[in-house]
């Protein structure tokens, strides 16, 4: 089998571009938003306004990399 034909099919699918691409997206700003906040509660004035709200942020797209990751993962059972 041409495993390069396999992963060129894949990102035709539906499921690969509506579901898992934002889920990895993002869980990737997950990460960025909780690696920002760990920087704002260790520097020496935490409770200095910063500016965007990270931890709205990292808990949100959480949430909605759960939501898309597990979504992604049942289609990709069903087959």
């Amino acid at each position: 089998m041409d495993w390069q034909a396999a992963i060129r099919d894949a990102w035709d699918e539906d499921w690969v571009r509506y579901l898992l691409l934002p889920g990895l997206i993002a869980l990737a700003l997950a990460i960025a938003g909780w690696r920002a906040e760990r920087r704002r509660k260790l520097r020496s004035d935490p409770d200095a306004v910063p500016l965007l709200p990270w931890r709205d942020i990292s808990f949100w797209s959480s949430f909605a990399a759960l939501f898309l990751l597990g979504a992604a993962f049942k289609v990709w059972l069903a087959g």
